[in-house]
């Protein structure tokens, strides 16, 4: 893609969210009234979903995401008020954009249930998760 040198680059934030456009100078009124208007028709369960992985990195600093700070920020959330098997745990964090091997969430599912976060009912390989204590 070449760049025109009458282009001219924005970046805009608002919240959570920080947009950066390019676009004619002529047409930069009408780029950006339409970026507002998409942040304002945002539905809830995507600002929540931006704001909790936003929680969620900066929980962990510098040292990245951890696939058990994840699970501990949807312990946090009152998520495991519900029995959640191992695929229900696995799909929700992919849903939240994080990508994990299953084995890797089982791991950090045990070490939990370890320090007496979560407890698993059932029997092994069909285990359901809920938790044991309410977050703090």
């Amino acid at each position: 893609m070449t760049e025109r040198s009458e282009d001219v680059h924005i970046k805009l934030k608002r919240g959570a969210w920080e947009i950066e456009i390019t676009c004619p100078a002529d047409k930069i009124s009408q780029a950006v009234e339409s970026v507002l208007s998409g942040l304002n028709t945002a539905t809830p369960e995507t600002t929540v979903a931006a704001t909790t992985s936003i929680a969620a990195e900066k929980a962990a600093g510098k040292r990245g995401i951890t696939c058990r700070s994840l699970i501990e920020t949807l312990w946090n959330e009152g998520w495991f008020k519900e029995e959640r098997n191992l695929s229900d745990v696995h799909q929700e964090l992919a849903r939240r954009g994080y990508h994990y091997d299953p084995t890797a969430v089982s791991h950090s599912l045990t070490d939990l249930v370890r320090e007496n976060v979560l407890t698993r009912v059932g029997m092994m390989r069909n285990y359901r998760y809920i938790q044991k204590r309410p977050p703090q």
